[in-house]
C-alpha cells in the first residue's frame, strides 16, 4: 500500500541508490583503479597526510562507504566520510573553478547531508535490523 511512510521510504531508497551508485561508479571505482595500478599519485592533500593517504581515504569513502549507503547499512556512519570528502571536493579542490566546476561535488554533498539528516528510510538494512531508530 502506498501510504506516506512507504512513499517516504521509496523516495529515500531512490536517493540512496542513485547517489550511492553515481559516487561508486562515477568516481570511486576510477580512483580505486588508479590506486591499484600504482605509479605516481597526484591527488589533493588538504589535511597534510600526503597524496597517497588522501587518495586512500577518498577511495574508502567513494567505494566502501558509497556501497554501504546503497544498501542502507550503517548508513549514517558511512555518510560521514562521504560528507567530508564532498566538503573537500567542493570547497578545496573545485572552489576556484566557480559554481559550474564545483556544482557536481556540491550536489553530492547536499544529497549526502540530506540522507544524514533523514536516515536511510524504511527500505534499508538499517531499518531491518533496527539501526534506523
Amino acid at each position: 500500500m502506498l501510504n506516506k511512510e512507504n512513499l517516504n521510504g521509496i523516495g529515500l531508497l531512490l536517493l540512496r541508490i542513485s547517489i550511492g551508485l553515481a559516487m561508486l561508479l562515477g568516481h570511486g571505482l576510477g580512483k580505486w583503479s588508479r590506486l591499484i595500478e600504482g605509479g605516481e599519485i597526484q591527488f589533493a592533500d588538504p589535511f597534510g597526510f600526503g597524496p597517497m593517504t588522501s587518495m586512500i581515504m577518498a577511495v574508502f569513502a567513494e567505494v566502501f562507504c558509497a556501497s554501504l549507503v546503497i544498501f542502507g547499512l550503517l548508513t549514517r556512519w558511512a555518510l560521514l566520510p562521504l560528507v567530508i570528502t564532498m566538503l573537500v571536493a567542493t570547497f578545496y579542490v573545485h572552489f576556484t573553478d566557480g559554481f559550474g566546476g564545483m556544482e557536481k561535488a556540491f550536489l553530492y554533498l547536499v544529497g549526502f547531508v540530506a540522507l544524514l539528516f533523514t536516515g536511510p528510510g524504511k527500505f534499508s538494512i538499517d531499518s531491518l535490523i533496527q539501526l534506523n531508530k
